[in-house]
Parts: structure tokens; C-alpha cells; sequence
């Protein structure tokens, strides 16, 4: 056993010191899709931890496709090194199953996304403050908070839900996640950010890395 937690740290250390920074391929279709994660996250595929698989699956829908999950290189440290990870920042990337062998136009792509957009939540009324707005709906029910990017081949959405407060405290506590859906090489690609809420700087944090991610992933894919 000792030998074996060895050997997980050693790949986590050349993991977390720029090994994961290689970009990957996955097979959709006919069709193959590079993919990296943002940086500062770490792919956790090598794991094979069922309790990352377990988190990875309560994100998206069993008719999606996980082609990544990544978590931040602190929590990947930390579970590398047996101890529990905060799961604060999350990211995940996926494709539509039923969607892998048709390749898609601009026109198909832009009502698909369109129908997964809609899927996410009524929108905020304008005017309302996140904290007035969610503090009057049920738990788990998310909204979309507002738009971040609509293009021809790429929609993304900001989107807001509020999470079961601690016991300890009953203070309401938020979450925020940006959607986005990509066309990449005829193929629907979904990547999503997560991260808990606590003030304007994780709302401008989160805004940032996926504007990156998607930069990243539309360079990789570019070629």
C-alpha cells in the first residue's frame, strides 16, 4: 500500500509541475477534438477515483459524454496526499451522445444550444440584485444570470443557483457556473466553470478563466 501511494505522488507531482500542460485528443465521431484543461486545473481522468467520477456525474446529464473534469492543482495536491479537497473551483467538459455522429452546421449547432440555454433556468430580471433575486427561489433552482459571449459557432451564459446553507451558520450560500456551448470541428462541445460565491471577485474570476478556456480550446482546435 505504501508502495502504491508512493507511486500516485510521484505522477501527481510530475501531473501538477507541467506534464497535464500537454493538450489531449478525443475521438467524437468521425471527428477528433483536442482538449486541455484551463490553467490552474488539473485533468483528474488519471485518478480513476470513483469519488471524482461520482462529482464529475452530478454536473451533467447521463445522456452527456465526460471528456474532462478537472479540479484546481491545490485540490489535486491535497487529494493526491490524502487529504480532503475543498472542491471550491471545478470545471468540466462534455458532448451530447446523441449528437456524436451527426456533423453539424452552424445552423443545427445554433438551435441546439439555443434549446440547452433554455434548459438552464429563467433569466434574471433586470434590476434584480443576485443576492434578492435568489434568496426568493427554492434551492437548486438555477437562473441565468446574463449573457457572455453569442457568436455563430459559440454561446456562453453566466448562471447563478443557490445551494443548501450550513447548519452551523443558516448563512445562504451561492454558486455561480458559466455554459458554454462550442462547435468544434462539426462536433457540440459543452464546457463548463464552476466555483462557490462569495463576493464580485469570484464573478469576475469566473468570467475570466472561461474566456481563456475557450481561447485556449478554439486555438488548440484551430489547427
Amino acid at each position: 500500500m505504501t508502495r502504491v501511494r508512493v507511486a500516485i505522488a510521484l505522477v501527481a507531482s510530475l501531473f501538477l509541475h507541467g506534464a497535464h500542460a500537454a493538450p489531449f485528443a478525443v475521438q467524437v465521431g468521425e471527428a477528433r477534438l483536442g482538449l486541455d484543461a484551463a490553467p490552474g486545473f488539473a485533468d483528474t481522468t488519471f485518478t480513476g477515483s470513483p469519488r471524482l467520477q461520482e462529482l464529475a456525474e452530478t454536473l451533467t446529464s447521463p445522456s452527456n459524454r465526460i471528456v474532462l473534469f478537472a479540479i484546481s492543482d491545490g485540490d489535486m495536491r491535497k487529494f493526491t496526499q490524502g487529504d480532503p479537497p475543498d472542491f471550491r473551483r471545478y470545471m468540466i467538459a462534455v458532448t451530447p451522445r446523441d449528437l456524436e455522429q451527426e456533423r453539424l452546421d452552424e445552423k443545427r449547432f445554433a438551435e441546439a444550444a439555443e434549446a440547452a440555454i433554455r434548459e438552464l433556468g429563467e433569466r434574471v430580471p433586470a434590476g434584480n440584485s443576485f443576492a434578492e433575486f435568489f434568496q426568493k427561489r427554492p434551492v437548486g433552482a438555477a437562473a441565468v444570470l446574463s449573457d457572455l459571449r453569442q457568436e455563430a459557432s459559440l454561446r456562453s451564459v453566466l448562471v447563478g443557483v443557490r445551494i443548501q446553507a450550513q447548519a452551523r451558520t443558516g448563512t445562504p450560500q451561492y454558486m455561480l457556473s458559466t455554459a458554454t456551448l462550442m462547435l468544434v470541428r462539426g462536433k457540440m462541445l459543452s464546457i463548463s466553470v464552476h466555483t462557490a460565491y462569495e463576493g464580485p471577485a469570484d464573478s469576475e474570476w469566473i468570467r475570466g478563466i472561461t474566456t481563456r478556456w475557450v481561447d485556449n480550446l478554439q486555438r488548440l482546435n484551430a489547427r
